[in-house]
């Protein structure tokens, strides 16, 4: 009897693969039996070694191979499309961070809008079968009207770093309509978790409440975020992966569906669809490092906005799933790993 022929490994392409949500991502898709190639150019926005180290992690996996440059490096996409072939592509790489923008605004255009358009143009020369490209929360910019829904209008960005999201965005849509690109674009909403970056609120609140000092507290702690455990998040992608989305037939899209009516292209939220008080944020903080906070309470940071809360209902109709970890649980981890990974 014939045995039948193994099928070969599907090629994902991550980029930003040594990232926080990169490495996450790179691990599932690996245990899932997926071949990973990756892309990072281990800039020095923080700490370099934490990037190194997630990437050798990495690399301990044969299905693992990883260049370190830039997406935005011309024709440095196109070569890697055209060697690997990917069947889907992550795009995660990009310069991070509201605050930063508002100081190197140059680092976010060249990244986030011509590393982008590399890919797209590399997607444009050998199409893969999806295209997941990361957004964010802050697209929503000064839309009140809560929890966001992917179907609300998403006009007011307040800082650079949410306009350049927004406009790869619009960058996306166009190749999916002119080229037929299947494209996915998530926005996610305060990830946290292990491995997680030293620029966050969690990374930089345990660090300072175990040395003792104070932490900075904006708006007075009057501020709402809907935050999104790593591997919930990861999770979400790698269902969303399956949920290719296809043009509609003569321009009729389902109610709450975000789906292009001219374009197999889709907005999908990923969050928790729990906003938590910062305040309570700190509380958890307080109670996984057995330690209290002392507040250095500030106004409200420049392109910061005051709450955060996903509509995840067509997340759940498109994958059967929602995330579920809560505060508590998600900082005891963090915590737990922090102290592992700095011995303290």
């Amino acid at each position: 009897m014939t045995q039948p022929t193994a099928q070969p490994a599907r090629t994902a392409l991550v980029t930003g693969a040594a990232g926080f949500i990169g490495y996450h991502l790179a691990q599932a898709l690996l245990a899932a039996g997926w071949r990973v190639v990756g892309i990072d150019n281990l800039n020095d926005y923080y700490d370099v070694r934490l990037k190194q180290r997630r990437q050798a992690m990495l690399l301990q996996n044969p299905g693992f191979t990883i260049l370190n440059d830039g997406i935005e490096a011309p024709g440095r996409m196109m070569g890697l499309f055209e060697a690997h072939r990917p069947d889907v592509v992550i795009h995660l790489a990009a310069q991070a961070g509201v605050r930063y923008s508002i100081e190197n605004p140059r680092s976010y255009l060249e990244s986030n809008i011509t590393g982008t358009f590399e890919i797209l143009e590399a997607a444009r020369a050998f199409p893969p079968a999806h295209m997941l490209l990361a957004s964010t929360s802050s697209a929503y910019g000064a839309n009140t009207v809560m929890p966001y829904a992917e179907t609300a209008k998403a006009d007011h960005q307040m800082s650079f770093y949410a306009a350049t999201k927004k406009a790869t965005e619009s960058m996306a849509h166009s190749y999916a309509h002119l080229f037929g690109l299947p494209v996915t674009m998530f926005r996610f909403f305060t990830v946290y978790g292990p491995w997680g970056r030293p620029d966050m609120a969690l990374f930089k609140f345990t660090k300072a409440i175990l040395e003792g000092r104070a932490i900075d507290v904006y708006n007075h702690g009057d501020m709402k975020r809907d935050f999104t455990y790593v591997t919930d998040l990861v999770a979400a992608i790698m269902l969303l992966i399956e949920a290719v989305p296809v043009r509609p037939e003569a321009g009729v899209v389902a109610d709450g569906d975000s789906l292009s009516p001219v374009a197999p292209f889709r907005v999908v939220n990923i969050g928790n669809s729990e906003p938590v008080q910062l305040v309570d944020y700190i509380a958890a903080i307080e109670a996984a490092t057995g330690k209290r906070a002392t507040r250095n309470l500030m106004d409200m940071q420049p392109g910061d906005v005051p709450a955060t809360w996903a509509d995840t209902t067509l997340l759940e109709r498109l994958t059967g799933y929602t995330p579920k970890t809560r505060v508590p649980e998600g900082v005891q981890a963090f915590v737990d790993w922090y102290r592992d990974y700095y011995g303290v």
